[in-house]
């Protein structure tokens, strides 16, 4: 299949028996016209105010917005309805912001998830935002979300490995929490390399063990619960993938510890989140023995 027909599934899911219910709620939020509406790009994304919306209006926001729960990424702020996601994105976010400068740049989002990262990434006026992500949950949250923004961010219902195959190549590539899902990292580093301009920048954050051996941690089976983490490497060990993918300027922003301030369970989410992840008798441990999710954020320049 080529690039132009898994474009297409963009289209084609909508009439996918599952993901029927979730087209049907943009259509009716379509039908809600409003002008330019006030934008917050805080920690709380915010779009309009409730005297924006009648009662009928908000009701049809309302409703649609519970259809598509899960809610994984944000929070927002849609006419005073807070949609509390599971996991608090503008804490990542703000971690990262003061590493960047977007202005006038042509910059993915890969694994995008419902967008939140781009919406904020609009302050900054890049000159285009592409989004990546395979999910068509997270696509009709998108379009929930953006139907008020109207932004001309594009988002793709693809993935990293079609990068380098998209019509054109990036200045800057975020790559937040999706490296440890890929069963080659190395190969998919290199994906993102060949997806840049040259001198082109990415900014990734995964997750890592301590030490100073240049090793990485291979779970079995699940790691937190989660089915598909294949490599955690520590900091040496990420440095020199990234070197073998043709990056230099390798630089470490920060290393984290995932807390439940940052990921917990809420009714806009699923039910269970972080705190059932743990070792409920030693918090510094998940649930099969490893070492608690703890990330580090790099950036890093394509070679040439």
């Amino acid at each position: 299949m080529n690039l132009e027909e898994l474009q297409k599934k963009k289209y084609e899911c909508r009439t996918w028996k599952n993901v029927q219910p979730w087209y049907d709620e943009i259509l009716k939020i379509s039908n809600i016209k409003k002008g330019e509406l006030f934008i917050d790009y805080g920690d709380w994304f915010t779009i309009g105010k409730r005297e924006d919306l009648t009662q009928e209006e908000f009701d049809i926001l309302e409703n649609a917005a519970k259809k598509l729960i899960p809610w994984r990424k944000g929070p927002f702020n849609l006419f005073g309805l807070e949609i509390d996601s599971e996991w608090q994105s503008n804490i990542k976010y703000n971690l990262i912001r003061p590493h960047f400068n977007l202005k006038d740049k042509v910059v993915a989002d890969i694994g995008c998830n419902n967008g939140y990262y781009m919406f904020r990434m609009l302050e900054d006026k890049p000159k285009r935002l592409i989004g990546f992500d395979p999910s068509p949950l997270t696509l009709h949250q998108f379009e929930f979300v953006n139907h008020f923004v109207k932004s001309d961010i594009t988002y793709e219902m693809l993935g990293v490995e079609h990068l380098e195959y998209y019509n054109h190549s990036f200045d800057f590539i975020f790559m937040l929490g999706v490296l440890y899902h890929r069963a080659d990292p190395v190969g998919t580093l290199k994906s993102l390399a060949r997806g840049l301009n040259s001198k082109g920048e990415i900014l990734i954050d995964t997750f890592m063990i301590d030490g100073d051996q240049e090793i990485c941690l291979t779970p079995n089976k699940r790691y937190s619960k989660i089915p598909n983490i294949y490599f955690i490497p520590t900091i040496p060990a990420l440095k020199n993938w990234l070197v073998r993918a043709g990056f230099e300027n390798i630089e470490v922003i920060a290393t984290t510890t995932t807390t439940s301030e940052e990921q917990r369970k809420t009714k806009w989410s699923f039910d269970q989140s972080l705190e059932d992840f743990l070792d409920p008798n030693d918090p510094t441990k998940t649930v099969e023995g490893y070492p608690a999710p703890k990330r580090v954020y790099m950036k890093a320049r394509k070679i040439q």
